[in-house]
């Protein structure tokens, strides 16, 4: 059996010259590298609402959407739901 003897960087990762540091490399992409200097709190914001302005698109258009976005089939099982003493809302 061999043991391996693991060395971690001497402050930290990214401060050992002979290895490459955690997290993005430099010479990537610029995009990632402006998201990543970015307050995190308005990155997942934004990224937030853009998934939620996606996932609007079919219901705006209201095309072939599900059989159980009907209001027929809403009432009912809010009906069924008031029937069998569960809470709706």
């Amino acid at each position: 059996m061999v043991k391996v003897w693991y060395e971690p960087p001497p402050y930290g990762p990214g401060t050992s010259l002979n290895r490459p540091s955690y997290g993005h490399q430099a010479g990537g992409s610029q995009l990632i590298q402006q998201l990543s200097r970015r307050p995190q709190g308005l990155l997942i914001a934004g990224a937030c609402v853009g998934m939620a302005a996606l996932a609007y698109i079919p219901v705006m258009a209201r095309e072939n959407l599900p059989f159980t976005l009907s209001p027929e089939y809403l009432a009912a099982q809010r009906a069924y739901m008031r029937y069998h003493n569960m809470n709706p809302e």
